[in-house]
């Protein structure tokens, strides 16, 4: 339950902050690197 809540908070931070201006590969970028944060401040 807890991968599946940060992968939503992922994704939608990072159409917050990419806003479809930074493309495929930033946007999949800019999802791993909110994950790794995310993963970070909730362990």
């Amino acid at each position: 339950m807890n991968k599946i809540i940060r992968a939503i908070l992922a994704a939608w931070g990072t159409k917050k902050l990419g806003g479809g201006k930074c493309g495929c590969i930033g946007g999949i970028i800019l999802f791993i690197i909110l994950y790794w944060l995310l993963g970070y401040v909730f362990n």
